[in-house]
């Protein structure tokens, strides 16, 4: 499928036709991914952490470790539905059903100070995927890291990882963001955006390697 955004039926048949089409509770890859995000975060506690593509929650649930609240988005109500029986008992966790970015949470101005968007850009067309960064910035707080993961793989999906990842950074850049980390890892890319160096928190560093 290429030209429009994907819409809610496309994920809720997927998700209809198997519990985790991707495998983000059983893949090496996926473990490997969450790691690698995390590890940016270490010795870190956010208040409120916005999770975009939460799907089944693995990442959620694992977040929630470091966060006070998190609000974590998806279009599918299956999906949704696993997440929240995979985070049962944890506290702070508020799950929202939305097709991004035209149904983004309604979320205070600069309430945010984490921003994780995992393997969600390249089913946005670059307009959407515009819009959607837009919406991040009026919710993102000063100093507040906006991380990016993409798969960087073939893909029928309007935008390659690539692609996705390269208009969200070019929207946020012409807002004063900077990428402080880029690093290529097989088959997918990690980015975070944040502040100019001398405005960032501590936590997110540079490293080379990137688009």
């Amino acid at each position: 499928m290429t030209g429009a955004s994907w819409s809610r039926t496309v994920f809720e048949r997927m998700y209809e036709h198997h519990a985790d089409p991707w495998g983000f509770g059983t893949r090496a890859y996926e473990r490997d991914k969450y790691r690698e995000t995390l590890s940016l975060l270490a010795g870190r506690h956010f208040h409120h952490a916005l999770e975009l593509g939460c799907s089944i929650g693995v990442m959620t649930a694992q977040l929630a470790r470091q966060c006070a609240r998190i609000t974590a988005v998806d279009v599918a109500e299956a999906a949704l539905k696993r997440a929240r029986r995979r985070c049962a008992g944890l506290t702070g966790i508020s799950f929202y059903r939305g097709l991004l970015p035209g149904d983004f949470p309604a979320l205070p101005p600069r309430g945010c100070d984490l921003i994780v968007i995992s393997e969600l850009l390249y089913f946005l067309t670059p307009p959407d995927i515009g819009q959607l960064a837009t919406e991040c910035l009026h919710v993102r707080q000063a100093g507040a890291p906006v991380m990016l993961v993409n798969w960087t793989g073939p893909t029928d999906t309007p935008c390659n990882g690539d692609e996705a990842a390269g208009h969200f950074i070019d929207r946020c850049a012409a807002e004063g963001m900077r990428v402080v980390h880029a690093r290529r890892h097989p088959h997918y890319r990690l980015d975070v955006l944040n502040d100019a160096p001398h405005c960032r928190q501590p936590g997110v560093s540079h490293a080379g390697g990137g688009s």
